[in-house]
């Protein structure tokens, strides 16, 4: 195995999504299947044990669910906390800001293309949770107007006028700008192509919007914007 090989330690009760998914990730020359597991507790001991470079979790496991497994993996106070990605069915949406609130680094549909499960293996392990324009957009616009729980981010003193706490410190307003094509799922490159500014000054204003909004990554920025208000319902 070479050094650039990303391991992966899948868990889900169905065999046969396992099978489908350990046959979409080995048949790529920098991913490798490391382990399976039936339930949340057969994987989070096999994922300390092993320390893959992402785990892919199902929600609904006997044992222990694939949230708490995710908290008892990556949750706030776990010391170097591995890469959980959250693998979902749309009706199961309810469940993502439990997710990101234990830890989670992103989430997709068990129903989406091969494509999008290597796409989003290979950011969870980059440390990047943009996993799918399409996918962040749909489950956030989904969820913010029926969101009865606060998200990770919601730890602040509220913003006069805001729908939800606000950041520590105020957004600029070309952060704000930043924020909303987050919302949308733009990547870094078409954050600079859409705002004519460097791809090293996208990042500075990615990281000063982290550090106001206290957001792990981005798909807890991109769930404070819906949250707030920032994006309508409309796709652009």
């Amino acid at each position: 195995m070479s050094d650039m090989t990303i391991r992966v330690l899948i868990a889900d009760d169905q065999e046969m999504v396992r099978a489908a998914f350990r046959m979409i990730l080995d048949s790529q020359p920098d991913l490798q299947v490391v382990a399976e597991a039936a339930d949340g507790a057969t994987a989070v001991d096999q994922a300390r044990r092993l320390r893959p470079e992402v785990c892919l979790l199902d929600i609904r496991m006997p044992e222990l669910d694939g949230l708490e497994a995710t908290r008892l993996l990556a949750g706030p106070g776990v010391q170097d906390p591995l890469n959980v990605l959250i693998a979902t069915t749309f009706d199961l949406d309810e469940y993502v800001y439990s997710a990101l609130r234990n830890g989670a680094c992103g989430f997709l549909l068990k129903d989406g293309a091969p494509g999008l499960l290597t796409e989003a293996v290979r950011a969870a392990a980059a440390g990047n949770s943009l996993i799918s324009p399409s996918v962040t957009v749909r489950l956030l616009a989904h969820m913010a107007p029926h969101r009865s729980r606060p998200a990770p981010s919601e730890v602040r003193p509220a913003r006069a006028g805001s729908r939800g706490p606000g950041p520590v410190e105020p957004l600029t307003q070309r952060e704000l700008d930043v924020v909303r094509l987050v919302a949308r799922g733009r990547t870094n490159e078409e954050l600079a192509a859409e705002l004519y500014v460097t791809l090293s000054t996208v990042k500075t204003h990615l990281g000063n919007v982290q550090r106001k909004l206290a957001a792990r990554n981005r798909v807890e920025i991109a769930a404070w914007a819906w949250e707030n208000g920032l994006c309508t319902g409309g796709r652009d």
